[in-house]
Formats: C-alpha cells, sequence, structure tokens
C-alpha cells in the first residue's frame, strides 16, 4: 500500500536503523503521529517461536493499565440470566440462536465476541466467518466463560488478546497518540511482562527478538529487545 507524504516525512525525522529505548521510542512515536485523528499506537513483536507447533502457539489476554483508549463493540453469545447480566454490563448485541443466524447471514458489527459454554455448539458453526476475522471465542482468552457479563467489563475496561500469527508475530495496540508517556509505558510494560510469563517451555533462544512501535499513520521505531526492562512491572 501506498505512503502518504506525513509518513515518509517522519521517516526523515528519525534513524529508522536505530534501536530505541522504549520510552525514546514513545516520544518519539507521539512526536510522529500528526494526523487529523487520534492515532493508535501499536506494537509488534518478533518472537523467537515456532507456531506451527501448538506448544509454540502464544497467545492470551492482558489488562493495559491505561485501558485502550477505543470503544470496542461486544457481542454475547448467551441466553437467560447470563444475557441478561451481559447486556446489564455493557455488550453491544446479546442473544442465542437468533445472534448466531444474524452473524451467519453476514452481520459481523462487533469488535470481540463471547459466548457462554453451552452456547458453543451452535457458535462452532460460525468458524468460517468468524475465525478469519479473530472474532471466534476461545476459553484460553477468557472468551468462552459461563461469566460473560465478567468478561464485557473486562474487555470494554482496557483487556486486550494477543495472539502469534503464522510467522511467530504478536500485534497489540497499547494505546492513542493523546495518552501521556506514562500510560503507554505502562501499558507496554504489561504487555512485555505477559508475553515473557506465556513463554512457551519448548521456545528455544532468544525469545522476543525484535520489536518495533507505530502510530496508524506513522513509520515503526525499532526498540533494542535488551532494554525491556527499562519499562518492567515491578515486582
Amino acid at each position: 500500500m501506498a505512503k502518504g507524504k506525513r509518513y515518509h516525512d517522519g521517516t526523515k525525522r528519525f534513524d529508522r536503523d536505530h534501536l530505541h529505548g522504549p520510552i525514546e521510542a514513545i516520544d518519539l512515536i507521539k512526536s510522529l503521529a500528526n494526523a487529523k485523528f487520534d492515532e493508535s499506537i501499536d506494537v509488534a513483536f518478533v518472537l523467537g517461536v515456532d507456531p506451527r507447533k501448538a506448544d509454540q502457539i502464544v497467545r492470551g489476554t492482558v489488562a493495559l493499565p491505561a485501558g485502550t483508549g477505543k470503544d470496542i463493540r461486544v457481542a454475547v453469545f448467551a441466553t437467560g440470566e447470563a444475557a441478561t447480566a451481559a447486556t446489564a454490563a455493557g455488550a453491544d448485541l446479546v442473544g442465542g440462536e437468533e445472534l448466531v443466524a444474524e452473524v451467519e447471514g453476514g452481520m459481523l458489527d462487533f469488535d470481540l465476541a463471547i459466548a457462554t459454554p453451552e452456547l458453543m455448539p451452535q457458535v462452532g458453526k460460525l468458524g468460517r466467518v468468524l475465525g478469519p476475522r479473530g472474532l471466534m471465542p476461545n476459553p484460553k482468552t477468557g472468551t468462552v466463560t459461563p461469566d460473560p457479563a465478567k468478561a464485557v467489563e473486562q474487555f470494554k475496561g482496557g483487556t486486550v488478546e494477543y495472539r502469534t500469527d503464522r510467522h511467530g508475530n504478536v500485534h497489540v495496540s497499547v494505546g492513542k497518540a493523546s495518552f501521556d508517556v506514562d500510560g503507554l509505558k505502562e501499558n507496554m510494560a504489561a504487555l512485555v511482562d505477559e508475553l515473557n510469563r506465556a513463554k512457551p517451555a519448548s521456545a528455544k533462544g532468544r525469545y522476543i527478538k525484535k520489536v518495533t512501535l507505530s502510530s496508524t499513520m506513522g513509520p515503526g521505531v525499532k526498540i533494542d529487545p535488551s532494554r525491556l526492562e527499562e519499562i518492567a512491572v515491578p515486582v
């Protein structure tokens, strides 16, 4: 995809091959985010894992202390009391068979899907629709749960999913350009801490191999993986 003038101007303001410290990178990215909207700040990790092996898929959720800055739309597949509680917790779409039918018919007006275990046999039929979009509920990410109301509150409050792609990369949005440096630092620290916690026992060699921070419209800034401890979560 062709890059705009703002992107190319940004690349001239720093050495793209230099490995920055994480706080330096956050400062730089904020200065480069000059779009007319509040750009997302995203971090990409290249992990030393082989996602072709089931025991090396890195996947889960992490609560970002400063939130995401996004208003995500949540769909909940549930019935009865669980559905009522999910609606009260702020879910945007709630339903059982009727919601399954709507999604099967092409309705995808949501960013995250949560389901109760008893609805999963029906939701499982939506694999071809939800799977390619990364929307399929999964117990490992807390999106298949008997307490969907709690999950709605968590994800609305700043919990995000992460997962290695087929190349071993993890991409996560850690906030907005309008966030202060401390907020972005706290979110990045929580994410790094979670990725280290989720390191597969079978992964060999260097685990976090490359880190790149970028804004929606801006160029990527490389971070030195050996300096991530500078934003480490206090024990």
